[in-house]
């Protein structure tokens, strides 16, 4: 049995789909360690991993990408923030490497730093993504915008310009940051990257926690990018009482749990809803998840009054919320909308910034769900929407069979398993 150790970014959207990874390493026999969020250490030591915290010193990074006002510029902002994380997540890492002694190291995608560690040790590792990388492939569109694919050579033409208006820009800012890092943290050790691609690639092995038909088709990220699926974990938790004497159909709001003000989705799905025959469950997990940007959440008193049809949480398990849903509107965070489609649920996706965009892009493709740009939410039209989705369950369940189909967390952990025999 090997000695496993995980390295997260501090957002629980990040950590809560590895958890399932992790446990399926431990049920096998593998002694499993993690540093994340210290808000969620509790938890997961009471779960029977060896958990503690990342540097404090990570969370005090907010990312700030959602004022951008274009994609170009929000992915300038998240190279700002990663690159200013990746200053304390190195030595962070290595300081957990140091103490544990591990045989295997499982990377978050965004910890850029503890990444360029985790490739400088020479211990087998492997990138952890709990969202679609950015990573460049035949008749995909490039990463950011959320653009529809387009085939043949208008497509292509097409994301050839976009590529480099948007991936070339970022990489003149990205590159020198990285290489810098790269060359501060190895002690000049590891050869400069010269794009993004070969920057996310530097792992021997990457999992990413999605599939098709939700995933475009990526038979060039073989073999060392594997696709396995949505990997669904919540803390344990009772079902609320309330929930269990909701008769009308449910539609759950979700907001991120890492801040990027994006209340108005909550604000605009109760008047949209008022009248409706739901019960409306609107989650607003941000102010207590500990992740970074906390404490610019709203509190749920700024959301009164509330309709007599809805009920407002900062968390509450979205599975049991989820069995009864007939819709849910996300922001399009990748575990949100992932989670609601994995149990056949059709989405209305908002997307704010991040990854967000691609996900909506994506919810459309698989024919899961609507998409509607926050600078077009009303109420009336987000009514609107939720009533499209309505007809989007066989979509939805056409995804659920898809990442049910990729293995989960058993083939993440074979996976895993293959890469510490090859490295022995």
């Amino acid at each position: 049995m090997s000695t496993v150790l995980a390295y997260t970014s501090p957002a629980i959207g990040h950590l809560f789909p590895m958890v399932p990874l992790l446990a399926e390493l431990k049920a096998r026999g593998h002694d499993v360690h993690i540093r994340t969020l210290p808000r969620q250490v509790p938890q997961l030591t009471e779960s029977g991993f060896h958990a503690g915290p990342v540097d404090g010193r990570i969370l005090a990074i907010e990312a700030t990408d959602y004022r951008a006002t274009n994609p170009k510029a929000a992915l300038a902002s998240s190279v700002e923030t990663f690159a200013a994380r990746a200053r304390f997540d190195a030595p962070d890492l290595q300081r957990a490497i140091e103490g544990i002694r591990p045989d295997l190291l499982l990377v978050d995608i965004n910890a850029w730093g503890a990444r360029i560690l985790a490739e400088h040790s020479g211990l087998p590792w492997a990138t952890f993504s709990p969202y679609t990388p950015p990573l460049p492939s035949r008749g995909t569109p490039p990463f950011g915008p959320g653009l529809a694919p387009l085939p043949g050579p208008l497509g292509r033409a097409r994301d050839a310009v976009v590529r480099r208006l948007v991936i070339g820009a970022v990489e003149k800012l990205m590159l020198p940051r990285i290489n810098a890092l790269r060359a501060d943290i190895s002690g000049g050790m590891l050869p400069p990257v010269t794009g993004a691609n070969s920057m996310f690639r530097t792992a021997p092995l990457m999992l990413v926690a999605t599939a098709g038909p939700f995933e475009y088709p990526h038979p060039d990220w073989a073999p060392d990018v594997r696709m396995i699926g949505a990997l669904d974990w919540e803390p344990p938790a009772e079902t609320p009482s309330w929930l269990g004497e909701a008769t009308a159909p449910v539609v759950l709001v979700t907001t991120s749990s890492e801040y990027q003000a994006d209340d108005a989705i909550v604000r605009t799905a109760l008047a949209a809803l008022a009248g409706e025959p739901y019960t409306v469950v609107a989650t607003l997990p941000a102010a207590e998840a500990g992740s970074a940007g906390a404490a610019r959440a709203a509190g749920l008193d700024r959301f009164q009054p509330v309709p007599s049809n809805a009920r407002l949480e900062h968390f509450v398990p979205h599975g049991p919320v989820l069995d009864r849903a007939a819709v849910a509107i996300t922001h399009g965070g990748m575990g949100a909308t992932q989670k609601a489609l994995s149990k056949g649920v059709p989405v209305v996706v908002v997307p704010f910034g991040r990854d967000q965009h691609e996900v909506a892009a994506r919810v459309v493709a698989a024919d899961a769900g609507v998409r509607l740009s926050r600078k077009r939410l009303t109420p009336e039209r987000l009514r609107e929407a939720v009533h499209q989705a309505l007809g989007k369950a066989p979509g939805a369940r056409r995804v659920a069979d898809g990442y049910a189909a990729a293995g989960g967390a058993a083939a993440g952990a074979d996976a895993l398993e293959e890469l510490v025999r090859a490295g022995r």
